[in-house]
């Protein structure tokens, strides 16, 4: 079975999940509600990132009896990346006291704050969600993990500086972007046109209405407008179909860089020979060759219980990144077990622990996961854990990486953030919270 045609076979076998089963509650159980999509034109990214998350999680149990003797358990509702369908399934699973929702989809994330907040369980939109929450004066419970849309974009225009010489040399560019007809793909519109200012650089924002299987009338409009660079901010079908369509009227691939949901295998083996040269920015890289995805080989596959069906998908970009994100909700887990005791802890002290995960370079290294991702720090007021990003190009097979690790640009990004979670409070009549705050926890 081939690489795509095993994820079709996926989704075709999920369509019949209409609801879920809730496991019997334990006092030694710690449990995960997924709000999965292994149906529609986003199951590639749900398959792989919901399939690296249990294989993580399944890994800790096998290998280490759960987190300090606390077995992890889940179970999946699916969504079909539908606000709607997520928010169904949030109300189905909450019945059963949850570690954390992890449902990776900008719109689910957007309907679930107030209702997160008002049932003090973490949020964790790895890699995507509201770029102000980031801001945990203001959402306490949302974590924005390793990378937000502005810290993104400030990584992607600051790579596309070096490939021209210096930020200076921005002046004078245009650059195109291209993004997905939803609020994941509008969320950057403003921090472009900020950077354009800033940079002297010009800004042409072009939409691609969901899913994306028609781009021709956008990619001629790109070829009047003579770009030096394209940003493409897509997903899923969204992807293959821009690459493609771009050789087609004549644009260069080496010139368009893709943003963290536009930097997977699913993304560019589609395209073909049109992915050739194509480079996206990424918070994690990929490959298996990685320890912690090689004990997941052994112990996982080996014990017959990997989640993915075609094992050629191991150590793909969605499945290292369900990978990290189990990481880090297991760690915030035995962070917070170490304050509150070796037991099933409430989503109020997960919270907590989220807000005290440090994983610096040498504890990655002690997971396993050394190069894999580089380090996180969240605080109580900073929710994204000041992460780092990397690019890697396509060369017709695999990943190649193509930089260093680079830091987002703080100084820029967080004047901006708090002035948009202020803002927010203010419309919310929403009390600034401080660090006494963060500390007070609800145990029961």
């Amino acid at each position: 079975m081939t690489f795509l045609s095993t994820i079709k076979a996926a989704a075709l076998s999920a369509a019949m999940i209409v609801s879920v089963a809730l496991p019997a509650a334990h006092a030694d159980e710690q449990y995960f509600p997924l709000q999965s999509y292994r149906v529609g034109p986003y199951a590639a990214g749900g398959t792989g990132f919901f399939g690296g998350f249990i294989d993580y999680l399944n890994l800790i149990n096998i290998r280490d009896g759960g987190v300090n003797g606390v077995k992890l358990t889940w179970d999946e509702c699916e969504t079909q990346y539908e606000v709607e369908r997520g928010v169904e399934c949030y109300e189905r699973q909450k019945s059963h006291a949850a570690a954390a929702w992890n449902p990776l989809s900008v719109g689910i994330a957007y309907a679930m704050i107030d209702r997160i907040t008002a049932d003090k369980v973490p949020l964790i939109t790895v890699n995507h969600g509201r770029t102000d929450s980031t801001d945990g004066r203001v959402f306490p419970y949302v974590f924005p993990l390793l990378l937000n849309p502005y810290s993104e974009t400030s990584g992607i225009v600051n790579y596309i500086a070096s490939k021209e010489g210096g930020i200076d040399r921005l002046k004078g560019k245009k650059i195109v972007v291209l993004y997905h007809g939803s609020p994941y793909g509008k969320e950057t519109i403003p921090i472009y046109e900020l950077l354009a200012q800033k940079y002297g650089f010009t800004v042409q924002q072009i939409e691609v209405p969901h899913p994306g299987n028609e781009q021709q009338s956008q990619w001629l409009t790109i070829r009047r407008a003579k770009p030096d660079f394209v940003v493409l901010r897509g997903w899923g079908v969204m992807n293959p179909v821009a690459l493609k369509t771009a050789v087609k009227v004549g644009f260069p691939v080496d010139h368009i860089v893709g943003n963290v949901w536009s930097n997977s295998e699913e993304d560019v083996i589609p395209a073909g020979d049109a992915a050739k040269g194509y480079t996206a920015i990424t918070t994690q890289a990929s490959g298996n060759s990685y320890p912690v995805v090689q004990e997941i080989v052994k112990t996982v596959y080996g014990a017959g219980k990997g989640n993915l069906e075609d094992k050629a998908r191991i150590g793909s970009v969605y499945h290292n990144l369900g990978i990290v994100n189990g990481i880090l909700n297991v760690e915030a887990i035995r962070v917070a077990q170490e304050k509150f005791g070796h037991r099933t802890l409430t989503g109020d002290e997960v919270r907590w622990g989220f807000e005290h995960l440090k994983l610096d370079p040498a504890k990655v290294e002690a997971l396993g996961a050394k190069d894999l991702f580089h380090s996180i720090n969240v605080s109580w007021d900073n929710h994204e854990g000041e992460g780092y990003v990397t690019f890697q190009q396509w060369d017709g097979k695999k990943w190649n990486v193509v930089s260093d690790w680079i830091a987002p640009d703080w100084a820029l990004l967080r004047p901006i953030i708090e002035k948009s979670a202020e803002a927010y409070a203010a419309e919310k009549g929403i009390k600034l919270r401080t660090a006494d705050d963060a500390n007070a926890v609800t145990t029961n």
